[in-house]
């Protein structure tokens, strides 16, 4: 077992005969507990023809075990009070509960069963493609949603990481109960499993959980082979829709996850449209003319990439003057240093942000899990706050330089009709 201190408090890890991994964190004052399966498994381990599956597996995961119906598997938890959800990313599948303490070993079990021995009922398949076919449906009406997924080919183009998460119509309609076996056992390894959880529970429950649930899971050990992202080629695109409003993404390829320049491309990032109403770019478009109801700058890291984007939405005419505002945000962080003012207030804001997060025990819980599959370590707020601090202003300016160049920008707009 391993203890890794943060702030005061530590997490537990432990490995288990299989390979699968447990990181705890127990914490006083509340009653509640968080826990989950995280998989090293997500979309971009899909080929073209099987775009989906991932996220459809997900969902086929409450639809019935070897010993529970769908309704069995969706009262268990609900009937007691807690929550049962899962998502998946470009790179992971995830499963988790939030329930009362005194309810942890239900939880533990069930989420035991829908991980490992889903069944995939045919007659469930054919519903929940239904239901998913929804889900693509709702999203492609909702511009905002839409322009994301589709700003991942634009900047990944045909590489696994350019599909869209939910696939596409016709893989959707494809897929048969056959399909996710094989998927999961040409993916499934048990050393890229975590199971995570945060409450007040005594670690030593937690393994005992584990032993009583989790040591009859064999060892599988599918190899991980992931396609690299290797050429990014700036586009330009302009789409017609059937909307009132125009929206925009801007923004390319960026640091993987192990990049030592993650986190000052993440305080730029920060800077320039995190959730702060004083960010740069809403204080550009927002308040100084009034072009949009929210701008957003975000940063995601993957194994061996990134992706930065800015997302917006305004009138038509004022398409063309937010666009040239952003451009001169960017800019504006390629040529000029921080003053020694903005530069500390910088890094007070990030810090103070990551910490609040931290109070969320089931942003903490899944950032643990997250943690210790890509880096095989979780880094402490001390840790991190450590780089932040250490970040210089002619630093941040090099970053800005190397990510914010105009004509390495890709650009999609959505235009009404």
């Amino acid at each position: 077992m391993r203890l890794i201190w943060c702030l005061g408090m530590e997490y537990e890890i432990h490995t288990l005969a299989n390979g699968c991994r447990l990181v705890h964190k127990q914490v006083g004052h509340t009653k509640i507990a968080h826990c989950g399966f995280m998989l090293d498994i997500g979309s971009r381990d899909e080929t073209a023809s099987s775009q989906g599956i991932a996220h459809f597996w997900e969902h086929m995961a409450f639809k019935g075990t070897k010993k529970r119906k769908a309704y069995h598997i969706l009262n268990r938890i609900d009937s007691v009070g807690g929550e049962l959800n899962a998502y998946t990313t470009k790179e992971k599948i995830t499963f988790y509960a939030s329930v009362l303490e005194a309810h942890f070993e239900k939880a533990f079990e069930l989420l035991t069963d829908i991980t490992f021995d889903s069944v995939f009922p045919e007659k469930q398949i054919e519903r929940e493609r239904n239901v998913i076919l929804e889900e693509m449906a709702m999203y492609y009406d909702a511009p905002d949603d839409a322009i994301q997924d589709e700003f991942d080919t634009i900047v990944y183009g045909d590489h696994p990481l350019g599909m869209n998460i939910l696939g596409t119509v016709e893989s959707v309609r494809s897929f048969a109960r056959d399909d996710f076996s094989k998927f999961i056992k040409r993916h499934l390894n048990t050393e890229r499993i975590v199971f995570c959880s945060v409450g007040n529970v005594p670690f030593k429950k937690v393994k005992r959980l584990a032993d009583k649930y989790l040591s009859s899971i064999p060892m599988l050990s599918a190899a991980m082979s992931r396609l690299a992202f290797e050429k990014y080629s700036p586009k330009i695109s302009e789409v017609k829709r059937s909307l009132t409003q125009s929206h925009c993404a801007i923004g390319r390829n960026a640091y993987g996850i192990s990049d030592d320049k993650r986190i000052p491309f993440f305080m730029l990032t920060n800077l320039l449209g995190g959730p702060g109403m004083n960010s740069r770019l809403n204080l550009a478009l927002r308040e100084k003319y009034g072009f949009v109801y929210s701008v957003d700058a975000s940063y995601h890291a993957y194994a061996d990439t990134g992706l930065f984007a800015i997302f917006f939405g305004t009138e038509p005419t004022q398409l063309k003057r937010s666009i040239q505002l952003v451009k001169k945000e960017l800019k504006q962080l390629r040529e000029k240093l921080l003053g020694v003012g903005q530069l500390h207030t910088a890094k007070e804001q990030i810090m103070g942000q990551l910490a609040m997060a931290e109070e969320n025990n089931t942003s903490l819980m899944l950032m643990m899990g997250k943690s210790l599959l890509d880096l095989d370590r979780i880094d402490s707020l001390e840790e991190i706050f450590g780089r932040i601090k250490q970040t210089s202003a002619a630093e941040l300016r090099e970053v800005a330089n190397e990510m914010f160049h105009e004509d390495q920008l890709s650009l999609l707009t959505y235009i009404p009709n």
